[in-house]
């Protein structure tokens, strides 16, 4: 997951717990409880990214390249 669809989960849990009454599904469905477990799965997707991503950016991608010289006969 990257950090595009970690943001995406905290918006929209944002909207489900803060903006949108928790009874508008009936009394079954808690909206709000669905809101707060999008924000934690957002957060934690930022973190793992943010995580591993810098882990990325460490590597080198260092080729050695042999070339035999043979000259035209």
């Amino acid at each position: 997951m990257g950090v595009g669809v970690s943001i995406f989960f905290l918006t929209l849990g944002a909207i489900l717990r803060f903006a949108i009454e928790p009874d508008v599904l009936g009394r079954n469905v808690h909206i709000d409880v669905i809101g707060v477990i999008f924000m934690i799965v957002g957060a934690v997707g930022v973190v793992l990214s943010i995580v591993l991503g810098a882990r990325q950016g460490h590597t080198s991608d260092e080729r050695l390249m042999h070339r035999e010289n043979h000259p035209e006969e």
